[in-house]
């Protein structure tokens, strides 16, 4: 099953279109689906795949040529092309005429095995480029070495290449697409459980239940997913434990390094190296309050819903779940499912918000959109710091009056310019949104000075009466029930 991807099958094909020589560049972390938005692309053309391998360069030869060979004569054949070069150089002569696609997916496996294939290849590019209609694609999962290897100013591909491709998880409009059959609740909590990435996804069954779902999954130890996430890192890591011990302190609320650092039992510096890993590799992500290019009140969050629900319920219950009471690990789990979906649906409210400035349809024309946290400042000049141990003085204009220091929670932001700027909550919980948590997000907005401000309010259940009158009231509030978010993508 296919789905999505229709912006990068477009590139492709406009690519492919030109009839002459492309070179594209596609790389995501592992399970994104880059074999399969290529297998799409190719299954109607006039394709070379190959698949690189972890073997030695006399093994990846043969495999490249049996692949060109049987291309070429429609045959199975125990040919072996002498080197790369000769093997590339025929590629390309058999592209002088027609349109041939080649693909090489997981291109550092084979580039591992010849130290001097992209030398080569970059050779046999600049020799042949002119005269050749061939598309050729280059495709990996280790996202790092893609970028420093291929991508980078000084690796010898570079400037050869006429498009690239960073594949990343689906959007939760994306996801939505994968369960139909589903309630809207269930929509939102099995991208809370999963996430984007389509092979996650393809585990799962839109006509059973969320408990059902996580218990073939998750809970099952016979399941691909049981064991995901810690075999996942030891395809891409050195030392998985220690990857492990960090995951795990985020999952368990310890964002900040400091925090992090306690908890995994390494100093600051060595655990700094770990974040930076998993940050290259999609898995976590860092954030510091809207505005702020550097601050010591970064935060890190696991960027990979996936991972994030594995190490918050399934790593602890791995004895039970071992053992068979997937029943009594799901209850353990659904007790703490609403609190768990609160950042979810953060999330998807700010790509809904998104959604909106790009077609044009939000009152506030936003340049970036992010989370704040942080204290309110003392008393002092209206563009002072937002906090004493900030690095750098923030984007947003900071009203500092008042003399008591407090702390503001996180809540989502997006300037437009210096005067006008957006505020937004988001909610999910069985109660209705009432006004008051709207004045509580209106006080909240006053540390800044913005003259013209427009809020909103996202809900998983509504609003009352009051909130909704409220918000009439003021004019400058939408709000958003999380059905209506649905309705505007159309899922």
């Amino acid at each position: 099953m296919f789905i999505g991807r229709e912006k990068e099958l477009s590139a492709l094909n406009r690519l492919y279109s030109s009839d002459k020589f492309e070179f594209a560049v596609i790389y995501g972390r592992r399970r994104v689906g880059k074999t399969a938005l290529i297998s799409e692309f190719i299954k109607d053309k006039k394709a070379i795949y190959f698949m690189g391998v972890e073997s030695n360069e006399k093994q990846n030869l043969e495999n490249m040529s049996r692949s060109i060979i049987e291309y070429a004569n429609g045959i199975e054949a125990d040919t072996t092309f002498f080197s790369f070069q000769a093997a590339i150089e025929y590629v390309f002569a058999l592209a002088e005429n027609e349109r041939l696609i080649m693909v090489i997916d997981e291109y550092p496996y084979l580039a591992r095995s010849s130290k001097s294939l992209s030398s080569t290849l970059q050779m046999v590019i600049d020799k042949n480029k002119d005269n050749s209609k061939l598309m050729l694609i280059l495709c990996g999962s280790s996202m790092s070495y893609m970028e420093d290897h291929v991508l980078a100013y000084k690796a010898p591909l570079y400037g050869r290449r006429t498009a690239q491709m960073k594949l990343k998880p689906f959007d939760f409009e994306g996801t939505c697409r994968y369960f139909k059959n589903m309630s809207a609740e269930d929509k939102a909590l099995m991208y809370g459980i999963v996430g984007g990435t389509p092979q996650y996804l393809l585990q799962m069954n839109d006509k059973l239940s969320i408990e059902e779902n996580v218990k073939n999954t998750f809970l099952d130890p016979v399941s691909f997913l049981f064991e995901e996430p810690s075999n996942l890192l030891k395809q891409e890591v050195r030392e998985p434990a220690v990857y492990t011990a960090v995951i795990t302190a985020i999952a368990e609320g310890a964002t900040r390094m400091a925090e992090i650092s306690t908890k995994v039992g390494e100093e600051t510096s060595v655990c700094s190296g770990y974040l930076k890993s998993l940050i290259n590799l999609g898995i976590v992500r860092k954030e510091t309050p809207y505005g702020e290019k550097s601050s010591r009140k970064s935060i890190y969050n696991i960027e990979d819903n996936m991972f994030r629900f594995w190490y918050r319920f399934v790593l602890h219950n791995n004895s039970i779940i071992a053992r068979g009471a997937a029943d009594l690990a799901y209850k353990r789990i659904e007790a703490h499912l609403s609190e768990y979906m609160g950042k979810v649906f953060e999330d998807i409210c700010m790509q809904y918000l998104w959604k909106l400035a790009l077609e044009g349809k939000c009152p506030i024309e936003f340049q970036d959109l992010g989370r704040w946290w942080g204290r309110q400042a003392p008393t002092g000049n209206t563009r002072s710091k937002v906090d004493e141990d900030s690095e750098s003085v923030p984007a947003p204009k900071i009203n500092t009056h008042g003399s008591r220091r407090k702390d503001i929670q996180m809540f989502i932001m997006g300037e437009q310019d210096k005067n006008t700027a957006l505020f937004a909550e988001c909610k999910w919980t069985n109660e209705k949104v009432d006004a008051g948590v709207l004045d509580l997000l209106i006080k909240r907005s006053r540390i800044f000075s913005y003259s013209n401000v427009h809020f909103y309010l996202f809900s998983k259940s509504g609003f009352t009466q009051g909130c909704i009158e409220k918000a009439n009231a003021l004019g400058n509030v939408t709000p958003v029930e999380y059905k209506d978010i649905l309705l505007e993508y159309g899922v």
